[in-house]
């Protein structure tokens, strides 16, 4: 396989993949490979043979032999420059690698979020680890709108309001996208993590971090399938709307913003160590920041909550619920503790008073701020949390008051991602200095 892979990058890189095809087998390539120093004229007949090649172009075998050639030495040049960086230079592309992944998974957050809005998420009623492609012939998209007859969301919910074709292929590749952004994380992190773990350079912390990393991608990939196939339970005897689980819809996003923020702070650590500071005002900032970091986080998971129960579409009405501050079924179920899971009133009045609570804290924080001299870098996360704060409640309120409409539901979440990376940046500001993630060899 190594070979085979090598082969394809260094015909890419010259150009002439499409000239010439992919080896018949490994044993070819192998062959192929292991003739390369030798002159032109001893190349094997395995160069021209058509068990290799099949190309509408002639090629001749000292083009070949020269292209192969060349790529080789700047394979090797590449490797050789990459030994030869230093540490720090190592460290940093660590770092970046990171921040790429954090962008990933923010990504794959908003799509899964506009999935969830728009009820695509039962779209696909199978799952495989590896993936499939999608469907290309009308015969095979007939197969999956079979199987999506099948599930209960079409039986109690779709079947009344009617669905076309065309309508059933946007929820699809709604889902299938998103299924395959989170594939595309787990390359992008499991398979770097493995070459990193074998480097000396790297400190036991950092390998346990990455590690841990790498175990979360894979449990997030297992953990969604559990959160889908909740909603593809047959439960005659419920008159609810066929949804998932809002508990493992929760669990779900809340490991994914666990692996956003763990890598997104190990990126700094990197990138921007921590500016000491034994001041105790400014640690008593870092500390109030840390807080409103948790309580954005538990705020967001409240989020979660009122997106599993639509209970965003009731009460859509601010400040007041209808015309009362405190709605007479906010306590309905016993016993009382399912109210603050499955009650949709109870749901949507814990949210916007940890909303509330989450504002007046951002405004604590930016008033214990403003008399003294901040770092320049924790200036600009103060100001920024601030902004994103207020933002974040326009963006609440209006969802609310136009009946959560898809574009905005969507936007107000991934504010709560960008309102928490704001906090994790500050608090990381005012942090003391972390032990050394990099060792000298």
């Amino acid at each position: 396989l190594l070979y085979t892979i090598k082969f394809e990058i260094m015909l890419c890189l010259c150009g002439i993949r499409t000239a010439v095809s992919k080896p018949a087998s490994l044993h070819n390539s192998r062959q192929l490979f292991t003739s390369l120093r030798k002159p032109p004229h001893q190349l094997p007949s395995l160069c021209r043979s058509r068990q290799l090649f099949t190309s509408p172009y002639k090629i001749s075998r000292r083009t070949l032999h020269n292209t192969l050639c060349t790529s080789r030495r700047l394979l090797t040049t590449l490797t050789t420059r990459y030994t030869a960086l230093s540490v720090e230079s190592k460290s940093r592309m660590v770092g970046y690698w990171l921040l790429g992944c954090c962008g990933l998974v923010a990504t794959t957050v908003s799509v899964g979020g506009v999935t969830r809005l728009t009820e695509s998420g039962l779209s696909m009623t199978d799952w495989e680890f590896a993936g499939r492609r999608a469907p290309r012939t009308a015969e095979e998209w007939e197969v999956e709108f079979n199987k999506y007859k099948a599930s209960p969301q079409w039986k109690y919910q779709v079947c009344y309001s009617g669905m076309t074709l065309n309508e059933f292929k946007f929820i699809w590749y709604m889902e299938w996208g998103h299924r395959h952004l989170g594939r595309v994380i787990g390359t992008c992190v499991v398979f770097p993590t493995l070459a990193l773990l074998t480097r000396p350079w790297i400190s036991p912390s950092l390998k346990a971090r990455l590690a841990g990393f790498s175990s979360l991608v894979v449990c997030q990939g297992f953990l969604g399938w559990y959160m889908v196939k909740s909603g593809l339970e047959d439960k005659p005897d419920s008159h609810d709307i066929p949804r998932v689980s809002q508990y493992r819809l929760a669990a779900h996003l809340g490991s994914a913003f666990i692996l956003y923020l763990s890598m997104f702070k190990t990126s700094l650590d990197i990138l921007l160590p921590a500016q000491h500071s034994t001041s105790a005002a400014l640690q008593g900032i870092r500390k109030w920041s840390g807080g409103v970091a948790i309580l954005a986080f538990i705020t967001a998971m409240s989020g979660a909550f009122v997106a599993g129960l639509d209970a965003g579409l009731v009460y859509n009405s601010y400040p007041k619920f209808a015309d009362k501050w405190v709605p007479e079924d906010l306590i309905v179920f016993s016993p009382t503790w399912r109210n603050f899971f499955e009650n949709t009133t109870t749901v949507q009045f814990d949210h916007r008073l940890l909303g509330h609570s989450l504002m007046l804290s951002i405004c604590a924080v930016w008033l214990m701020s403003r008399p003294l001299i901040l770092p320049r870098r924790a200036h600009i996360a103060t100001q920024a949390l601030m902004g994103m704060g207020l933002m974040q409640v326009g963006l609440g309120v209006s969802t609310l008051l136009l009946h959560v409409p898809t574009w905005l539901a969507a936007t107000h979440q991934q504010g709560s991602l960008i309102l928490l990376t704001l906090a994790t940046w500050l608090y990381h500001e005012l942090g003391k200095r972390r032990a050394k993630l990099f060792k000298k060899v």
